[in-house]
C-alpha cells in the first residue's frame, strides 16, 4: 500500500469530494495571524478541528463503559478553543466532512505541535467507504490545563492506496458511523 502524494490527494479532493471543504495548499497564516498549518501537505493532509466541543467531566462520578456511555460525562463547550483540565480529555471534530474511496484506507497522526507540549490526538482508522466527519480525542497528559485551537490543524491524515479492492467495506458492513456529523460519542 503506497503512501498518496500531494497530487493524489488534490486530485481525489476536487474531482471526488473525498474532503470537504478542502485547503489544497498548506496554510501557515490567516489574516495576518500565525496558525497551527492546516491543508495539503507532501503526502498527508493536516486536519483542522471544529468550535464544538465535549469537555469530560467527573462530575457525575460514573464510570466510563462504552457499552452504556453516559452523556452527562460531557460539558458542551463551543468556542475558538478549549481548556482541556490537567490529566483529562475533550472530544471534538474535524471542519472536515470525508469520503473514503473504496480502495484507500487512511491513518491519523497527531501534530508534533500538539504533541511537543503533551497533547495527544487519538483518532481510529478512516476505512474504506467511511464517510463523515472525524471524531476526534485530545488528552492533555500535563499536570496543567492545556489549550487547542479551533479551526487550526490538529491533526496529520495519511492515505494508504491498495492495489486491489478490499471485499467488505465499512458502508457494506453498515458501519455505526457511518455518516456522522458533529462530535459521535461511543455507540454500541
Amino acid at each position: 500500500m503506497p503512501v498518496k502524494s500531494d497530487r493524489w490527494i488534490r486530485r481525489m479532493a476536487l474531482e471526488h469530494r473525498m474532503i470537504e471543504p478542502f485547503e489544497p495548499d498548506l496554510v501557515r497564516e490567516v489574516a495576518g495571524r500565525k496558525v497551527v498549518s492546516f491543508g495539503t501537505s507532501s503526502y498527508g493532509y493536516d486536519i483542522r478541528c471544529s468550535n464544538d466541543f465535549k469537555l469530560f467531566t467527573n462530575l457525575n462520578s460514573t464510570i466510563v463503559d462504552p457499552k452504556r456511555f453516559d452523556e452527562k460525562s460531557f460539558v458542551d463547550v463551543k468556542g475558538d478553543h478549549c481548556v482541556i483540565p490537567p490529566n483529562s480529555f475533550a472530544l471534538a471534530r474535524t471542519m472536515e466532512y470525508f469520503r473514503i474511496p473504496r480502495n484507500v484506507l487512511v491513518l491519523c497522526l497527531g501534530k508534533s505541535t500538539y504533541a511537543r507540549c503533551g497533547i495527544i490526538v487519538n483518532v481510529t482508522p478512516l476505512e474504506p467507504e467511511w464517510e463523515g466527519h472525524v471524531t476526534l480525542e485530545f488528552s492533555n497528559t500535563t499536570p496543567l490545563p492545556a489549550k487547542i485551537y479551533a479551526n487550526e490543524g490538529v491533526a496529520q491524515v495519511i492515505f494508504l492506496e491498495s492495489d486491489e479492492v478490499c471485499e467488505t467495506s465499512y458502508r457494506d458492513r453498515g458501519g455505526k458511523y457511518q455518516g456522522q456529523r458533529g462530535v459521535t460519542l461511543p455507540r454500541i
